[in-house]
């Protein structure tokens, strides 16, 4: 891991009308980093990591991804609304092309096959072209087991193999950062592990990634750091050893970890 800085928040909030989910939310995350973020239902933390990308437009804060920053919101009392300018959307678009996300529940195009899912993006954005994209995305394919499923259509896969195949669409894009939300809470026992393992492997290979999970075996073994969010608060940032340790985890930590190990 080196010490380049991939994502830098500074003052995140969002609100949805009266309600507040997130809450002046710093954040720094170097190349080759591993951020689990946890938290009760309601806490912001799907919020954070759609905001990162900006499927979600923060209401206040600065967000930088790849070096690529974004101011939202203002501070002027006088100036009651914000409104996106062509460069902040412009800038928008960069960090997008330059991360990748991986959603809960899959996202897949149900007319493409699995091999035109995966290679959609090269074409339509990147504009490689559609020899040079199958060869990549065939390889992507066979890097998450689903070689042999290239030209099935993703109503005859199942969940976990839908998810791998989401994996490698979002790998497609040659992402400096995978941001992904709860990707194996839609799936069965029986195939969590299957997902989980190829997220393993990509952070064994550097990849930087944000996770939201509840899976508490996955963060022990592969973050780097855990990131605890209530009430739209980080109430703890800490390596993944002291997340889980017996001595340096706060009271709330040790009563939501309880909970999810019953």
């Amino acid at each position: 891991m080196t010490t380049d800085v991939v994502v830098k928040v500074n003052g995140l909030s969002k609100t949805f009308g009266d309600s507040v989910v997130l809450k002046n939310i710093n954040l720094t995350v170097s190349a080759g980093e591993v951020v689990v973020i946890m938290g009760p239902s309601g806490s912001g933390k799907t919020t954070l990591i759609r905001s990162l990308n900006f499927i979600e437009i923060p209401t206040l804060g600065t967000v930088e991804v790849c070096g690529i920053s974004v101011e939202c919101g203002t501070t002027n009392a006088s100036k009651k609304t914000w409104k996106l300018s062509r460069e902040d959307r412009r800038r928008m678009s960069e960090i997008r092309q330059n991360t990748a996300m991986v959603f809960q529940s899959f996202n897949l195009f149900p007319h493409m096959t699995v091999l035109q899912n995966v290679i959609e993006g090269l074409v339509s954005v990147k504009g490689i072209a559609k020899d040079a994209a199958r060869q990549r995305g065939q390889s992507l394919l066979a890097s998450v087991g689903m070689i042999e499923k290239a030209n099935d259509y993703p109503g005859r896969l199942s969940g976990g193999q839908k998810q791998r195949v989401a994996i490698a669409r979002g790998l497609a894009m040659d992402p400096k950062v995978i941001f992904f939300d709860e990707p194996t809470s839609a799936l069965d026992p029986e195939v969590r592990d299957e997902v989980l393992g190829v997220m393993r492997d990509l952070a064994r290979s550097g990849m930087t990634m944000l996770v939201v999970t509840h899976e508490v075996q996955f963060a022990r073994d592969v973050a780097d750091r855990v990131l605890f969010l209530e009430g739209g608060n980080v109430v703890q940032d800490s390596s993944s050893s002291d997340f889980f340790g017996d001595n340096n985890q706060s009271q709330r930590t040790r009563q939501f970890l309880g909970r999810l190990t019953v």
